[in-house]
Order: structure tokens, then sequence, then C-alpha cells
């Protein structure tokens, strides 16, 4: 498959950070990779990333939408924990796509790294230095820009960087979307059956697209169908186990009662014989003893 071009967006000197204290000042300001990891990758108070020798200012989602990736993370986690075959990064951290119109630098609000990834991810990292398996954003659509970026630009780098899997989160469900890449490194609309979405990268991870709008407490998701393998599932088994021991303690109750019952009747039985034949010998003939002349 010959490789995909992505244009480079144009380069557009920023106003210098130094003379400017406004949120998002430098967005569009040129600066090598190397001046990006060293001065503008750890800025605490804006994200930024890197498109091919421009900053772009990461902006923030409204909190429903937040919100939304919230709940999803911490049902993964709780997948995570039964099947740990990954490790879920929530907290942008930066990887690096070597694109063939030029290198670009993307920090998703939650990346997925398989423990079979050929790069594995290690403790200390503070940027991811292979290509995430899935990445997830949270889409922003404060500006026509924001989104476009979120839904076409990331989408294509994403597949031709070779992630498996993006989705994109947002509080109304017309704005959220789900791909898969196929064999030929495009996205497909992963499709959800009876209203699930269902994840290859995590294989058995599964959500019901109506429950991104709800977000029930996943405490009383443990007995359905959709999410009862990886929530809470050893409360559930501990759960049935209690249960099964109860029913096997009250059966050995009723098999102590049943025993006790019967030994009772038993006793009431043979005294009840006993006494008969007592009546029995004493009214016979030649019962009585024989008296002295």
């Amino acid at each position: 498959m010959p490789p995909i071009a992505i244009a480079a967006p144009p380069v557009v000197p920023g106003p210098d950070p130094e003379k400017s204290a406004a949120p998002g000042a430098a967005d569009g300001r040129r600066v090598s990779e190397a001046e990006y990891w060293d001065d503008w990758y750890h800025v605490s108070d804006i994200t930024y990333e890197w498109n091919n020798g421009r900053l772009e200012e990461k902006p923030v989602s409204d909190l429903e939408t937040l919100l939304v990736g919230k709940w999803l993370l911490l049902l993964m986690e709780h997948y995570l924990t039964e099947q740990p075959i990954a490790e879920s990064i929530p907290l942008e951290m930066g990887f690096r796509l070597p694109l063939p119109g030029g290198a670009v630098i993307r920090r998703p609000d939650i990346g997925v790294v398989r423990h079979d990834n050929p790069t594995p991810i290690a403790g200390r990292d503070c940027s991811y230095r292979g290509i995430y398996d899935l990445c997830i954003d949270a889409l922003t659509d404060s500006k026509p820009a924001y989104a476009r970026r979120d839904t076409v630009t990331k989408k294509a780098e994403y597949a031709a960087a070779g992630v498996k899997e993006y989705w994109i989160l947002h509080a109304s469900p017309e704005q959220q979307a789900f791909y898969r890449l196929t064999a030929a490194g495009l996205y497909v609309a992963i499709e959800p059956r009876d209203g699930v979405i269902e994840s290859r990268v995590l294989p058995g991870f599964r959500f019901r697209l109506a429950d991104l709008d709800r977000r029930p407490s996943l405490f009383g998701l443990r007995e359905d169908p959709v999410y009862a393998e990886f929530v809470l599932p050893q409360w559930t088994r501990d759960l049935k186990q209690a249960a099964a021991s109860a029913e096997r303690a009250e059966r050995a109750e009723a098999r102590v009662a049943d025993a006790e019952a019967r030994a009772v009747a038993e006793a009431a039985a043979r005294r009840e014989l006993e006494e008969r034949l007592a009546r029995l010998e004493a009214s016979a003939p030649g019962s009585a003893e024989p008296r002295d002349g």
C-alpha cells in the first residue's frame, strides 16, 4: 500500500510567549521538535501538541464530555484488573507519529498500550516512544477547527501511524465515533451489535452506547450480561459462593432437623410398643404370680 501523505499545515509564527501571558498565546508558534520536548511538553497550565514544526494548543472539553471519558476509563480499569493485557494511560502522555508529510506529536486523552506491543512502556517514561494500540479523545467542539482536528486530522494521522482503534467521545451520541483499522490501513466504523461497542484491541471489553449517556453506577452493572465478566466479577463470585454456602448450611440444618425428628418419632414408637407389650403380658392367662398355701 503506498504511504498515506498528510499535508502539513502551514507554519504560522505565533506571538512571543514572553510578551503575552494570555491563554494559548503560543498556539501556532514555530518551534523545533527538540524545543517542544525541552520547553513546551511539560508546560503545566496549557497542553500543547506539536504538528510538524508548530505548537497546537490542546483545548479542554466541556464537563459532560469529560464525564463520559471518566466513566469509560473507570470501566476499562475494571476490565484491565480482570484481564491485565495492557496499560491505560489517562494523562495525555505524548507519542510521536513519524508520518510521510512530517512528524507529529499527539497527546490523546486516553492511550492504551498492549503488553504485546513491540514498544513496551516503562513506569518512569514521561512520553511513549511507540504507537498506541488505542487512542481515545474527548471531542472539543467549542470551535469548528478544534472539532475538525479530532474528527479529520487526527483520524488520518492515527490511521497512517497504525493506531489500531480510535474512539472519539462526546456528551452527544451523534458526535461519538469509534473506528477500527483495517488491513489496508484505513479506519472503518465499529458497528454496534444490539447497541454495544466491542473492542478488538481489548478482547471482551465492551460497553453499551446508551450507557455513555446514562453512566450508571458500575456496582449496578455487576449482573448486567454486557459487563458481568469484568465489572466486580470477584464480588459476584464471592456473593454466589456465600449464597451456595448458606444453601448448603441450610440443607445440612434441614438434614439434622429431619434426623432429630425421625429419632424422636422412633423413640416414641418404641415406647408405645413397649407399653403395648407390657399390657399384653399383664393381661395374658397365668400371668399372675402364684400365692403361698
